[in-house]
């Protein structure tokens, strides 16, 4: 999963898939855009407004760890 923010724009993007992939753009409030793809797949999430939404201090920076031999 990817994560990326425009402070400009205040958009959060959350990028769950391949971001290669043909998409379909469904909007589900004035703020929230799925975007879905092959199988009804939800390829990424788009919210407007996202200070407004979440607490983007908890949020990014993000830390992750990938333990290797371990399927994600």
């Amino acid at each position: 999963m990817q994560i990326e923010y425009n402070t400009k724009g205040d958009v959060l993007y959350l990028r769950l898939e391949d971001p290669k992939q043909r998409v379909i753009n469904k909007r589900i409030s004035d703020d929230i855009v799925l975007d879905i793809g092959k199988g009804e797949k939800i390829i990424g999430i788009e919210i407007v407004g996202a200070s407004t939404h979440i607490n983007l201090k908890n949020l990014l920076p993000v830390e992750y760890h990938i333990s290797s031999g371990v399927p994600i």
